[in-house]
């Protein structure tokens, strides 16, 4: 298999993005696909001492696409951007002649999803394609879409995303029977706006998914359903708050126990093991990105901030 990664896309790119490169075809049976602007990537390389192979090669893409252009009249106009070559190389026979098989990309979300929508198309059936997000449950994981390529989604949308994260969580994930719930604000069916309003019925009279209900913010962390879904704008919101929140509760419980007495220490020095479990499973990084599903190709977007390890 082989990856095409935007190596331009992200806060710290190139660096962290050629990094976390060089180190998953060291540790991962793939090659990857280096795109974007060759004497930076090069420079990268050399500085850390790694030079291209058969399992890590470069593509030469002159432009890019910064996180404030609008992205549709972005990828028109910059048609050498390195997110429109490296989602072209899929596009080009899905792995045949040296293209790739899958795209990751760091770098605006936006101009992800219109490269893709673009350079890919839409699988049949499908109208918004949805970015599905994994959250650490208690129960393991809780797939949540849309959490961003959608900021107005409608009804029809939405029933949409239930059918992915549906499918996804069954073929993808191995849950046997995934439930699927709307996010909302309350459990009751008159509950919400007039989107999770009339999105409601739709998804109950849907045979093809074991529908639940609606669902609240907190379930998704207890895991009481396997799929949640809602329109691109809250998912980002409950995302990016969640995010934060992970890093805030270990922030606190590192600076408690630095600040505390002897006794303290010597006791989060025992629970030491138990503390970096939970740190790891909290990490957004472990996670690395998530897919773009309802386009007619693998597309992984990762966070804006991600670096080599992501």
């Amino acid at each position: 298999m082989k990856i095409a990664v935007d190596a331009m896309g992200g806060d710290y790119a190139p660096e962290e993005i050629v990094l976390g490169a060089v180190e998953a075809v060291k540790a991962y049976d793939f090659d990857v696909v280096l795109v974007g602007d060759e004497k930076k990537i090069r420079g990268v390389l050399s500085k850390y001492g790694a030079k291209e192979s058969d399992r890590l090669s470069i593509v030469h893409a002159s432009e890019v696409i910064e996180m404030g252009e609008h992205p549709a009249q972005a990828i028109r106009r910059k048609k050498d951007a390195s997110i429109v070559v490296a989602t072209r190389l899929v596009k080009d026979g899905h792995g045949a002649h040296g293209a790739a098989h899958a795209v990751v990309a760091a770098g605006s979300t936006g101009a992800a999803v219109t490269a893709a929508l673009f350079g890919l198309g839409r699988i049949k059936g499908i109208e918004r394609p949805c970015i599905a997000t994994p959250i650490p449950s208690k129960k393991g994981i809780t797939v949540l879409l849309d959490s961003g390529a959608n900021a107005n989604s409608k009804p029809k949308h939405l029933v949409e995303g239930a059918i992915m994260g549906y499918h996804y969580a069954k073929y993808i994930l191995g849950v046997e029977k995934p439930t699927v719930g709307l996010l909302n604000i309350g459990e009751e069916a008159s509950k919400g706006n007039e989107l999770c309003q009339k999105t409601y019925p739709m998804l109950e009279n849907l045979k093809t998914i074991s529908f639940y209900g609606n669902v609240e913010g907190r379930d998704i962390p207890k895991g009481t359903v396997d799929v949640v879904v809602c329109d691109g704008f809250v998912g980002n919101v409950i995302l990016k708050f969640g995010e934060g929140m992970a890093m805030f509760i270990i922030r606190l419980v590192r600076d408690t126990i630095k600040h505390s007495g002897f006794i303290a220490k010597l006791g989060a020095l025992a629970v030491y093991p138990a503390l970096k479990s939970l740190k790891k499973r909290l990490d957004f990084t472990e996670y690395g990105g998530a897919p773009l599903l309802g386009v007619d190709g693998s597309f992984i977007i990762c966070h804006g901030s991600s670096k080599a390890k992501a």
